[in-house]
């Protein structure tokens, strides 16, 4: 038998400390590994797989493309890159998309799109952007200078400059950060994932969205992670009543296939022309064919649905021996444990069930239509690994 363990130490870039499993096929919510044990997974590919593995819908829009047309320059028109874009739109009332491959890149999108309409509007020096400490915007030289944790700058110096960094619910410093250096905007996460799934104070979201609007400062949403159902709505900022300028997102509205996306509000649906800005793979169609299927099905039903089970999750877990905290939204899910997180996701992995961690955290974030009964029989497994 081919170890394929062994091939991966080997050949693969020494950057992720895997658990000690090869997964080769599942369905739903539940996954195999090379023995045949099954697990089920309460990580969704850090919330990827919005309707689990090998959806059968998702599955047939997929394969439905790949025998039209896998690829095509964006020197031409394609249908499902036009439609998710028309259908995204319709659904959160922002006027344009940039389709790219991931998170980080729509980030990228956004914090270019800020930069030239702060530029056109208020002169060349109105380029930095206010994020919050805690904060992840992703990988690329630029979004880890946006990003508020210090450990993911220190290896990688020097970072992109026009960065700043306030305390998260503190509406007078992001205030004094913004009008002290100028902002072109202010970007944050409604729910801070991988800073340990900690959602803002509502009063702050606003108090930011109208500063912002006061001050022609525009407002970056980062729905990355929270986007496309996840937390009960369709985008996060929905639970906040606030009406971004630039949204991005990517994860879970691919189903598993690389997609990204940057929506453009009424301010800022014009700022990029023709060559600003460009991909070779966004809007892909046969990602986009996917993206249609998810997005096409993440409805009111939906959503009620996501809300219930996190709900059942958070009461469940809330007060559980061995359980400090419970927080996040809808099925974004922080558990803070006695134990340390990595023991207790460790002591899950063993029992069969999937789990992360973020910072100090054991992180759940199921597929939006995992089944009730498998969910109580993983949040069972996470209660016993508590103790």
């Amino acid at each position: 038998m081919t170890d394929i363990k062994a091939i991966d130490k080997e050949y693969v870039a020494n950057t992720y400390a895997r658990f000690p499993v090869q997964l080769v096929s599942g369905k739903g919510s539940v996954v195999l590994d090379e023995n045949g044990k099954e697990y089920i997974d309460m990580g969704s590919g850090i919330g990827v797989t919005a309707f689990g593995i090998a959806d059968e819908e998702w599955k047939a829009a997929v394969i439905g493309q790949l025998n039209k047309l896998q690829h095509m320059s964006n020197l031409y028109y394609t249908e499902p890159c036009a439609k998710l874009a028309q259908m995204l739109c319709e659904k959160t009332g922002m006027k344009k998309v940039f389709f790219c491959n991931s998170g980080g890149e729509a980030n990228e999108c956004a914090i270019k799109a800020a930069r030239k309409y702060a530029a056109e509007k208020k002169g060349a020096d109105y380029f930095t952007i206010v994020t919050l400490w805690n904060s992840f915007h992703g990988r690329t030289l630029t979004t880890l200078a946006a990003t508020g944790q210090e450990h993911y700058h220190e290896l990688f110096q020097p970072l992109t400059p026009g960065f700043v960094h306030a305390p998260a619910n503190d509406i007078e410093a992001v205030k004094a950060a913004a009008l002290e250096n100028k902002a072109a905007a202010v970007m944050i996460e409604c729910i801070q994932g991988e800073g340990g799934v900690i959602a803002l104070d509502k009063d702050f979201v606003k108090g930011v969205a109208e500063f912002c609007a006061a001050e022609d400062i525009l407002l970056i949403v980062d729905e990355v992670q929270t986007g496309n159902g996840r937390t009960g709505k369709l985008y996060a900022y929905m639970n906040y009543g606030v009406q971004p300028d630039l949204v991005s997102t990517a994860k879970g509205i691919g189903g598993g296939l690389p997609l990204g996306a940057c929506l453009f509000g009424e301010k800022t649906q014009s700022v990029l022309g023709f060559g600003d800005h460009g991909s070779t793979f966004g809007g892909n169609p046969v990602s986009c064919a996917g993206a249609l299927s998810i997005l096409g099905r993440i409805d009111d039903k939906l959503l009620a649905q996501v809300k219930e089970k996190g709900d059942y999750v958070f009461s469940a877990l809330q007060g559980a021996e061995g359980v400090e905290s419970v927080s996040g939204m809808g099925l974004m899910i922080g558990v803070k444990t006695v134990k340390p997180a990595g023991d207790v996701v460790k002591a899950c992995l063993e029992q069969g069930v999937l789990c992360l961690t973020a910072k100090d955290k054991v992180r759940l974030l199921p597929a939006l239509n995992i089944p009730m009964e498998t969910l109580q029989k993983a949040v069972e497994v996470i209660k016993a690994a508590c103790k």
